[in-house]
Parts: structure tokens; sequence; C-alpha cells
């Protein structure tokens, strides 16, 4: 598959780069897909929720009336869970809500994630850019320039960039990520992947095509 290589200011340079014609050929994979964002998503939370048990709230353990002659229904402690301020019964507790998956499947979900993008025609090269200084209005003038300022925009870079990685954090809707780094919930996330033409090699490379 051809892709046009654009310039910084939007137009035509004229060249094409090609995009590894088996993420063309192939069917995308929902299920590997699902598994790595959730797996993404999983290793995110932080699994520090607690509610405090019959033995860790404050009170009294003293039987609160005799067992038998009151009429009443019998009672423990004012901890038992069924009586305000009492604990709470199977409460949530401190927990890691990761897990991991082989890495033959976080390339195929990536692959399979890159291959529905491509088939959206919503993969755009441009040429390698970077600045001097962090410059977040020259950013913006760029996405401008390519129609993608009201867009969900996954911007990768050519190796590690500082400049261009500090430029788009003030940007609305817009992601930095070293190509080698890009996740799939990064790729299914983005309306539009902009790749810096000399970050296509290294992306096959990470995506292993």
């Amino acid at each position: 598959m051809k892709l046009k290589v654009y310039t910084v200011d939007g137009s035509d340079s004229g060249r094409s780069v090609a995009l590894d014609k088996s993420l063309a050929a192939m069917e995308p994979n929902d299920h590997a897909i699902w598994l790595d964002v959730r797996r993404i998503q999983a290793n995110k939370r932080q699994g520090t929720h607690k509610a405090k048990e019959r033995s860790e709230v404050a009170g009294s353990t003293r039987k609160l009336y005799r067992q038998k002659g009151t009429g009443n229904a019998r009672a423990g402690s004012a901890k038992s869970p069924i009586r305000r301020s009492g604990g709470t019964i199977f409460g949530p507790r401190p927990r890691t809500y990761s897990f991991k998956i082989n890495r033959k499947t976080q390339r195929l979900a990536r692959r399979s994630a890159l291959a529905y993008k491509a088939a959206e025609k919503a993969v755009r090269i441009v040429e390698d850019f970077d600045y001097d200084a962090p410059d977040t209005n020259e950013l913006k003038s760029l996405l401008g320039a390519h129609e993608l300022a009201d867009k969900k925009v996954l911007l990768l870079t050519s190796g590690h960039r500082p400049s261009v990685h500090l430029s788009g954090r003030n940007v609305r809707k817009l992601t930095v990520r070293n190509a080698v780094d890009a996740s799939t919930l990064d790729l299914v996330d983005a309306s539009v992947i902009l790749v810096q033409e000399g970050a296509l090699d290294e992306f096959h490379k990470a995506l292993g095509v």
C-alpha cells in the first residue's frame, strides 16, 4: 500500500512510501485488540480501594444484650455487618488488576489496529521535522495545515524528539509518541495517525512486520 508523503505545510511532496503489504492483506483480529486494550487499561488501575470489615471498624465487641428473654432477635457486637456503623460484608480489598499477554498477541493487536486505520485511510505520512525549542503554536499550525486541528491525532515521531513532545503537551486532542512506543490503545483511540517519514521503518520493526 502506497502512502503519499506530505510536507510540514500540508502540500504533497511528490514522494510516496510503502506501508508493509502484510498489513494491507491481513484480516484484523478483533479479539487480540480487545485483549491488549484490556491489558493496558487494567495495568493503569491503582487497585487501592478498601472497605473496613467487621474486624477493622471501631466499636466494642461486647454482646449488645442477653441472648434470651428480650423478645428481640439475637445480636452480637455492634460491629456486625447488618448494623449501622458495622463492617462491610465482602468489601473491596487492595489488589492488582494487571495481567500479561504474550508478545506475539500484543504485536498482532497493534498490527490489526493499524490495518483498520489504513483501511479507513486514517494514516498520513509527513516529512520529518523537529524544533530547536518547544513551540506549541508551530505544532498547532502544522495540524491546521493538514486539516487535523479538530481531530483526535496520534503523532508518531522518529526517535525521541523532546521539543516535539513538549510542544504537543498542551495541544487539545493530540497525543505524541515515539513510533516504537505506540500501543494498541493509542492506535485505536486516534481518529488520524500522523507518522513522520523516518518513523515508518521503526514502526514496522516494532510491529514485527
